[in-house]
């Protein structure tokens, strides 16, 4: 009888279709921006928390400089999350929630922060991660050391 059964299951098997082949951040990646995330914070005379999600939206890297606030750090892996999820700029969402009545509500998502901060990763035209930057001051400074890093990496 089990030797009826193991034919079916291989034709099953190699009957499916293709799994999907995507990209993601990998644990080296993450933490080669987080790296370089915080040496812009530093050269702007800030320090932060940086955190880096996956293309599924889990922590695969997360550096808190000495003297940051603990809630910098949830703040920096919501903000991540955010970007990912929207596949936009955090500052550039909460723009548009403050400004289009048609997005107000985003504000009302509870996985997502509307702060500057929080920026997609793209790798050949595809949203691949998200980085979120909190604590360094503000979300204009929170934002600039994320950019700042992921155009330093991109040369």
């Amino acid at each position: 009888m089990v030797g009826l059964l193991i034919p079916l299951m291989v034709v099953a098997v190699t009957a499916l279709p293709t799994p999907a082949a995507q990209r993601s951040v990998s644990l080296e990646m993450a933490n080669a921006i987080a790296d370089e995330t915080l040496a812009s914070c530093r050269a702007m005379n800030r320090d932060a928390v940086i955190a880096i999600v996956d293309r599924g939206g889990n922590l695969i890297a997360l550096q808190r400089a000495d003297n940051i606030g603990p809630h910098n750090t949830r703040a920096a892996e919501r903000k991540a999350f955010t970007a990912l999820s929207t596949k936009t700029s955090t500052s550039a969402l909460a723009e548009r929630a403050a400004t289009d009545p048609g997005s107000r509500n985003l504000a009302n998502v509870a996985e997502l922060l509307l702060l500057g901060g929080g920026l997609p990763i793209v790798h050949a035209g595809e949203v691949i991660g998200g980085i979120g930057v909190a604590g360094s001051g503000g979300s204009v400074s929170d934002e600039q050391c994320a950019s700042s890093a992921l155009a330093s990496l991109a040369r």
